[in-house]
């Protein structure tokens, strides 16, 4: 096994008490001293301070912008070229079949793009990159800057008192500016269904940044326990759980990604590995989808939990992907893929926990409300 990796803050996470665990290569810190139900609610209800690090940023850059935007749409079905300066965009990695290879976000920062992919499938990412945009364009993997993420709705106040520029960013917005003495890339984005930003840093700024914001009464430091209980409240799908290489966009509910000129008929239509299965897919419809689960009782319902259309049924008609307790919620929530005909919202089925059959409900996603500043 090979040695696990750290993040430019990991220093700062043993300091703060965090209990540190392998996670995508990386030691990396599950929870702090509040405990993840704390944790969780605290970036509810405040401020929250993540350190993604681990993720992987990548440049791409060409002599003319347009030709690395086009590059890109080669690989992803999203619209890159209609990106405006000073904006990001959610988009996948799609494979021949129309599975999800990865999930990314790309940003246009005028003369290049910015990618940040998933740490487990970052070097992958780049080698499909570099396979098919070099040498026209150049693909660099950041190791010179760390990633941080402030979320809750606290997070405005709080990095605004660093510059008060931040307030008048949009969801998705993404701006180059001075935070506690460093050149700081902040996007107005996150991964908890709350209003926040994700701000890369360089490595030798990282530890100071990050002190800085915990300096403030409402921001605590929230480990990966709590990243994942309020991501799945968000309905957010993880890579390699809920999405995967054998997943299309449209069983996993993720076609709104795919901008109108990139669908049937649009200006750009296809040209992204799996169009025709993708697209097919969005014209006559999937025969699984993922959806929103609510068991009854206090049980949770984890990954793996097969689905059944009745307590006596024979054969499964889907699985839990993710689930856990939802502290927001007050109780046990999940999402999963069941067949199509059964994936209605109030729709009872049951999901088998140790033997036993339980009642678990269709629910529609998100499980809690998206506090994003549009």
């Amino acid at each position: 096994m090979s040695e696990l990796k750290r993040t430019p803050l990991y220093d700062l996470h043993v300091a703060l008490g965090a209990k540190m665990v392998p996670f995508a290569g990386y030691e990396m810190p599950v929870q702090y001293s509040l405990g993840v139900m704390k944790e969780h609610q605290h970036s509810r209800a405040a401020a929250g301070l993540f350190d993604v690090s681990h993720m992987g940023q990548v440049i791409l850059r060409a002599d003319d912008p347009e030709i690395a935007k086009r590059g890109l749409e080669r690989l992803i079905p999203q619209d890159v070229l209609g990106l405006g300066d000073g904006r990001q965009r959610y988009g996948f990695f799609t494979n021949d079949g129309g599975g999800i290879e990865d999930d990314l976000m790309f940003a246009n920062r005028g003369d290049h793009l910015f990618v940040v992919v998933n740490a487990a499938c970052k070097d992958a990412d780049v080698a499909r990159m570099r396979a098919a945009l070099e040498p026209g364009v150049t693909v660099k993997l950041l190791e010179n800057r760390a990633l941080l993420a402030l979320q809750g709705p606290k997070a405005e106040a709080v990095l605004a008192e660093h510059h008060p520029m931040v307030a008048e960013m949009r969801f998705m917005d993404v701006v180059t500016l001075p935070i506690a003495g460093a050149e700081c890339w902040v996007s107005r984005s996150g991964y908890t269904g709350e209003d926040g930003y994700e701000i890369s840093v360089p490595v030798a700024a990282a530890q100071d940044l990050a002190k800085a914001l915990l300096s403030h009464e409402d921001v605590e430091a929230i480990g990966l326990g709590a990243r994942d209980s309020l991501r799945l409240e968000a309905g957010l799908c993880l890579y390699g759980h809920d999405i995967d290489a054998t997943t299309s966009p449209v069983e996993g509910g993720l076609t709104w990604g795919i901008q109108k000129v990139r669908r049937a008929e649009g200006d750009r239509a296809g040209g992204f590995p799996g169009a025709d299965h993708i697209l097919r897919e969005m014209a006559e419809g999937a025969s699984r989808k993922r959806v929103g689960l609510l068991p009854e009782g206090r049980a949770p319902m984890r990954e793996g939990t097969l689905l059944f259309i009745s307590a006596d049924a024979d054969a499964p008609i889907g699985t839990v992907t993710s689930g856990g307790f939802g502290p927001t919620v007050g109780g046990p929530v999940a999402m999963g893929y069941v067949e199509t005909a059964m994936s209605k919202t109030g729709t009872t089925l049951f999901g088998e926990v140790r033997g036993k059959r339980l009642p678990v409900t269709v629910a529609s996603l998100p499980f809690v409300a998206a506090g994003f500043k549009r």
